[in-house]
């Protein structure tokens, strides 16, 4: 017998129908080898073309899912690197930009965001807030220069006699003040703060004015360029008297125990808390 599987079922690519063939059968069991034959390849096509529907159909979702899935996470690395605070710093900059402070060279400084989606209100708090500690830096640092020099008050600072010539400069002097001369430091800067450096009347131009109607220098009669200068530069003294005390205490703290090494360093030293 001769048989063409190709011919008989046609091409699975082209779909061609099957063409008919003669067959010689010569004995039974020729015939029954040929018909065995037949089914054979009738049962490898229907599964072949199962298995190419299958195929198609289960690549299509695949392909999907994979495409969704790369289209994600190009969205989501793109959002990453996106630079979502800038609107915000940006709207601050230009609300602030103005006030007094915001100068060369530095102009607008906020390192720390501290102003973003700020409104006017908090800027004023944190302006009187620097201004209040720009001013007792000042006197701290005043107050540190003049004791270095020797300058004492007269008299003793407790019934017990202790002098105020015997009480040392800078952070020494906290172990030689006395417990009561402490807790009456503490109160009467306690008042200041509660009752005092405040807008008690309500009268205040600006976050830190606290004349109250009874203090005011002559202020009244500077014009409106005056006043600007002045209060930029009792800002910028209080910044400075900031970083200047808390260098003084760093370096007292420091082995040399000199907090004016820098004097010695330009050939002018100080002998700091010499015979304390």
């Amino acid at each position: 017998m001769t048989c063409d599987p190709t011919n008989l079922y046609g091409s699975a690519q082209h779909n061609t129908p099957p063409r008919s063939i003669d067959v010689k059968v010569e004995d039974e069991s020729q015939k029954s080898s040929n018909v065995d034959s037949i089914l054979f390849l009738s049962f490898e096509r229907t599964n072949a073309h199962k298995f190419q529907n299958s195929k198609t159909i289960t690549t299509q979702p695949l392909t999907i899912n994979m495409k969704t899935t790369i289209a994600t996470s190009l969205i989501a690395s793109a959002a990453a690197f996106a630079p979502a605070k800038v609107a915000n710093t940006n709207t601050a900059i230009k609300a602030f930009e103005s006030e007094i402070g915001a100068q060369p060279p530095l102009g607008f400084f906020d390192p720390l965001g501290m102003l973003d989606d700020a409104d006017q209100e908090r800027f004023d708090r944190l302006r009187y807030v620097e201004l209040k500690h720009g001013r007792i830096s000042q006197l701290a640092v005043l107050g540190h220069v003049v004791t270095t020099a020797g300058v004492r008050l007269p008299g003793d600072i407790d019934y017990s006699g202790t002098s105020f010539d015997s009480i040392p400069t800078g952070i020494a002097a906290l172990s030689k003040v006395p417990s009561a001369g402490l807790l009456q430091i503490f109160l009467f800067v306690g008042f200041l703060e509660l009752a005092v450096m405040k807008d008690v009347t309500g009268e205040s131009e600006f976050p830190g004015d606290f004349r109250n109607g009874a203090l005011d220098f002559g202020w009244d009669t500077f014009d409106e360029e005056t006043k600007a200068s002045k209060r930029a530069i009792e800002l910028n003294n209080g910044r400075a008297a900031q970083m200047g005390i808390l260098a003084l205490m760093v370096h007292e703290m420091l082995p040399s125990h000199d907090p004016y090494m820098i004097n010695a360093i330009a050939g002018s030293p100080v002998d700091f808390n010499a015979g304390f």
